[in-house]
């Protein structure tokens, strides 16, 4: 009996409860919102109709709201044609918003962004040591000129030699001993080298045109003997900030082409420099949006054509797949979409898991632009080939400001590990972070070493290769030690890297451990 009242008692209870919130809900419903929660609401819908046109929707916690409000709402409000004078908004003819629409979208962000983002603390503190490397220095460095300012850095594997470009318009090659010699002066910064497979064949290199960013097209992609001899073949210029080229015989006519990333500032492209069949290069638009950052080569669909992969890093980031047509041109199909506050760094195609599917290992950490405070998704991602180039995210490390990260078997244990420099790493608090190795304990799993390098300089560029030949890949981190601005963003940063060596060598000793 006593049971039975007590289970009519909370019955009522719970009706008495239910009734109560559905007269709360009622009364909410009804209660007329005041002009500045309705501009709130409008200006997201308002949001979601205009912002994703250019890119994917930036959601309002992804900053600040001191970052939205003086740095990337007024940049968005310009993309849409609204000039700001003196504090006040006014659309010209090309406006794609009136301005009251766009002060509803102000009022949205402004009020629904956190005032500040929350850094992620590692699960596991990174270990502090030198892991498996030793670090090789130059042995002559000039310290009495510029500060050491490298666009390039990469491992010719046919002659064994190292080659450097700079910001001065140097490419240099190095010996065995880290002796680096001019090999000659470029017109502009060399910013990639396609290396040649054999003795009489000439590299293929890549020069911005003009490094700020700025729009300007004078980047070029050239054949240049690499013996030192002045012979240059222009394969195609007049290219906007020029990153990077990949080669193929894309049309099946027996005669190499080429494809060129043209990263530009507001206006740039992804390019195709077809042969002709008179050897001089015809021009054509595979994707007339700025941003074109890093690609790949490979024949993705096995349909024996060579297709090209791309990540693009400005305003609508993401990577791109172009799959050839066998027509001489390609179709698009787009594999991942990021954030446009992201700052997309660079990309490998890689089997992480050993399944047969390529995985992406990708990073983002670009942060010179509109939003420079640290992010707590900076890091380093794997995305996991689900098959038919669907991806799956099932790893997140991060790495505040990381600009580029790569996969190899360092140990010869069957596991890949990963190496990652950031060029805009916590300098104030974690300047450790500048240069990370992460060890692959168990598939998925890894233990995070900072390598203590970061007073060595200050890492844009890194490539991996077995350099001394004893069977381990060893890695080239490349110094662009610039402390100008837009290059440290933190308050109270005194650099504390080395600003003249061009580079360093990370010895793998893994070898000798054995």
């Amino acid at each position: 009996m006593f049971t039975r009242i007590k289970l009519s008692t909370n019955r009522l209870f719970l009706i008495i409860v239910f009734a109560f919130g559905i007269i709360v809900f009622a009364l909410n419903s009804c209660r007329q919102k005041t002009p500045a929660e309705q501009d709130v609401e409008d200006g997201g819908l308002l949001a979601q109709h205009y912002c994703i046109s250019c890119h994917d929707f930036p959601d309002p916690a992804l900053l600040d709201r001191k970052t939205w409000e003086r740095g990337v709402l007024p940049a968005m409000a310009k993309r849409l044609h609204l000039q700001n004078y003196m504090g006040q908004y006014f659309a010209d003819r090309q406006s794609f918003l009136t301005v009251p629409e766009w002060q509803k979208i102000e009022a949205y962000y402004k009020n629904t962004s956190p005032a500040k983002l929350v850094i992620p603390k590692p699960a596991v503190t990174p270990l502090k040591d030198w892991a498996i490397f030793d670090v090789l220095r130059p042995k002559k460095v000039d310290t009495s000129g510029a500060p050491a300012m490298t666009t390039f850095a990469g491992f010719n594997s046919f002659d064994q030699k190292i080659y450097t470009g700079d910001a001065a318009n140097n490419l240099f090659v190095w010996d065995n001993d880290l002796n680096a010699k001019l090999l000659r002066k470029m017109s502009s910064p060399v910013t990639n080298i396609l290396f040649p497979g054999k003795s009489d064949q000439p590299a293929v290199v890549t020069t911005i045109g003009i490094l700020p960013p700025i729009d300007i097209a004078r980047g070029k992609v050239m054949q240049l003997n690499l013996d030192g001899s002045k012979d240059t073949v222009t394969i195609g210029d007049g290219l906007p900030r020029a990153v990077q080229t990949v080669a193929a015989d894309f049309n099946k006519d027996g005669l190499i082409d080429y494809v060129v990333c043209g990263f530009g500032h507001e206006q740039g492209g992804l390019y195709l420099l077809k042969q002709q069949a008179d050897h001089q290069f015809k021009k054509t638009i595979l994707r007339e949006v700025p941003g074109g950052e890093q690609m790949i080569v490979g024949d993705f669909n096995n349909d024996g054509w060579p297709d090209v992969m791309c990540l693009f890093a400005q305003a609508d980031e993401g990577i791109w797949m172009f799959l050839n047509d066998h027509k001489g041109g390609f179709t698009t199909q787009n594999l991942l979409h990021f954030p446009a506050v992201y700052g997309s760094s660079s990309f490998q195609l890689v089997d992480l898991d050993h399944d047969g599917k390529l995985d992406i290992l990708y990073t983002c950490g670009d942060n010179s632009d509109f939003s420079t405070i640290l992010k707590p998704y900076h890091g380093m991602y794997i995305f996991t080939n689900q098959g038919a180039w669907k991806f799956k995210q099932t790893y997140f490390y991060h790495a505040d400001g990381c600009t580029k990260a790569m996969a190899a078997d360092f140990t010869h244990n069957g596991r890949l590990d990963i190496a990652a420099i950031s060029f805009f790493p916590d300098l104030k608090y974690h300047p450790g972070e500048g240069f990370l190795y992460l060890e692959q304990t168990n598939s998925g799993k890894f233990i995070v070493h900072e390598v203590p390098v970061n007073k060595f300089g200050r890492w844009l560029t890194m490539d991996i290769a077995d350099i001394d030949q004893d069977g381990y890949p060893d890695i080239i981190l490349g110094n662009f030690s610039n402390t100008g601005r837009g290059f440290v963003n933190q308050r109270g940063v005194i650099p504390a890297w080395d600003k003249h060596e061009p580079l360093i060598v990370l010895k793998n000793t893994s070898g000798k451990k054995k």
